[in-house]
């Protein structure tokens, strides 16, 4: 199955139709919560020409969060399947897919060979490695294995520790361990099994660390936008924008490497900020080859032309969107401020993503706002 393209008139433009399944159960951890629920969160990113596949446990929710969509002006698709199986990707001729991630599961479904391969070679840490090295990427130090077992006695003892074991093929922080020492670390590698890769990674001493997306267009690609990452330990929380920083040159090389080895919609790199005694350093540490966190409030944000934002997850003791009260500090278009739903289908769970606009001082008392409604 190829690629396939469409385009309706709209405003006197063409525009794409696209089908968006960002369902997540086959690529993410099993311990993430209510998993099964995060295909909500791509509704804000549609437009009413579009059509996306929702789990059909969202659907108690749909009235209400088409209700707070209407309110805050944020356009989107109301023609829904409630349904994730993938086949529907290939069902709607004129249809272009969107999806989370472009796995082996999508490409059994729309069959891009370039997208998957482009997609699976990055998608390991140690293969970004390489092609770091291969393009002049600023990277942190690292050993890459092909295995856990092939971690020898003089790689451990030439590591500056405190270090990092890390699975080369990781979601959400699982497989990613810190090691204070050698003792740490030959403790860590037992977790793995013995035909794991593998790599060890030294600590960047860092509060700050980026997330660079980009989309790929037609013809090229472009810089989307730069965020600051809000972290618990090295587990992703929530974004900021405008970022501190904005070091596009030391990471556009690989992706327009990416672009042309066939990767399509969106990815990110994540990149720390670190100051040496020569200026600040911008280090790549990995590449996340399809939509991660950032991705779904940029675009809403990007949609309302909402230029200062951060996106945080915050729990709830509510189980319905019904039962939440944004009165009063629900985005307001006229003076670009307040809250904006993102990831609302995980209300099940008792957790939100929620988009924050307006200045730093702003979103710190509507963070607090929010934490006492809820």
């Amino acid at each position: 199955m190829s690629y396939l393209g469409s385009a309706i008139a709209h405003s006197d433009q063409l525009v794409s139709k696209y089908i968006y399944n960002h369902d997540i159960m086959n690529c993410t951890a099993d311990g993430v919560i209510g998993n099964h629920l995060y295909s909500g969160r791509a509704l804000g990113l549609t437009e009413p020409w579009d059509k996306i596949q929702l789990h059909e446990k969202l659907k108690p929710y749909w009235d209400d969060i088409v209700s707070h969509y209407e309110r805050v002006g944020l356009s989107h698709t109301k023609d829904v399947i409630w349904d994730v199986d993938l086949t529907h990707l290939g069902y709607h001729i004129g249809y272009i897919p969107s999806v989370f991630f472009f796995g082996e599961n999508e490409f059994s479904n729309w069959g891009d060979n370039q997208w998957y391969q482009a997609v699976d070679f990055i998608n390991s840490k140690n293969n970004f490695m390489e092609i770091a090295e291969e393009l002049g990427v600023d990277v942190p130090k690292t050993l890459c294995f092909e295995s856990a077992d092939e971690i020898d006695v003089a790689s451990i003892e030439r590591m500056t520790y405190p270090c990092y074991l890390k699975a080369a093929i990781s979601v959400s922080g699982v497989g990613i361990y810190r090691c204070r020492n050698k003792v740490e670390l030959m403790y860590n590698i037992n977790k793995f099994d013995s035909n794991t890769p593998v790599q060890l990674q030294e600590e960047i001493i860092t509060n700050f660390f980026l997330n660079m997306q980009y989309k790929v267009t037609a013809d090229s690609v472009e810089r989307l936008t730069a965020s600051e990452q809000i972290l618990d330990g090295f587990v992703h929380q929530g974004n900021r924008v405008p970022a501190c920083f904005e070091p596009w040159e030391s990471v556009d090389k690989m992706a327009f490497w990416l672009k042309d080895k066939g990767i399509k919609g969106i990815f990110a790199f994540d990149v720390a900020v670190v100051q040496t005694n020569n200026g600040l350093r911008f280090p790549a540490i990995e590449c996340n080859p399809r939509f991660n966190g950032a991705s779904y409030p940029t675009l809403i944000a990007n949609k309302l032309g909402i230029d200062e934002w951060s996106s945080i997850t915050l729990e709830t003791k509510f189980k319905t969107l019904k039962d939440i009260d944004l009165s009063g500090i629900e985005y307001d278009k006229k003076t670009g401020e307040g809250a904006i739903l993102v990831n609302w289908g995980t209300v099940k769970q008792g957790k939100l993503m929620i988009l924050l606009a307006g200045s730093k001082h702003y979103q710190d008392a509507l963070k607090i706002e929010l934490e006492a409604r809820l």
